[in-house]
């Protein structure tokens, strides 16, 4: 369900989505986006929206989940459980209406799509 929620939005703004790469960005993107949607809910005291925005940002950290390439190495590993604690943070945040931990999964999100993207510009270079 989550994996499907995930991909659906991105895939109904983007037809045509160039490649794995690009879907890692956006996805990346989307955490940053929902879960600073979440935190403003949570600022804002409305429970509905921070409930809808964690959610959206939970199944965004599924889909990654899924993703993982496990025969690359141990970078798939790590990934997993980095990807499981953000899950966690997202869970206590909604539970607790915990903005610090909404800070914790930005933070991270912000250092991972900047890791890819240099990553990504360094291969194509």
């Amino acid at each position: 369900m989550y994996t499907n929620l995930a991909y659906s939005t991105y895939s109904q703004n983007n037809v045509s989505i160039e490649s794995s790469e690009k879907l890692i960005k956006m996805l990346y993107e989307g955490v940053l986006r929902f879960a600073s949607q979440a935190k403003k809910a949570i600022e804002d005291k409305n429970i509905e929206k921070r409930t809808y925005w964690i959610n959206r940002t939970s199944a965004i950290f599924a889909e990654l989940i899924h993703s993982l390439n496990y025969d690359g190495g141990q970078i798939a590993y790590y990934l997993r459980g980095l990807y499981t604690h953000q899950l966690r943070l997202l869970t206590e945040a909604n539970k607790n209406n915990d903005t610090a931990k909404l800070d914790e999964v930005i933070s991270v999100a912000r250092e991972l799509l900047q890791a890819w993207k240099d990553e990504t510009d360094y291969v194509v270079d």
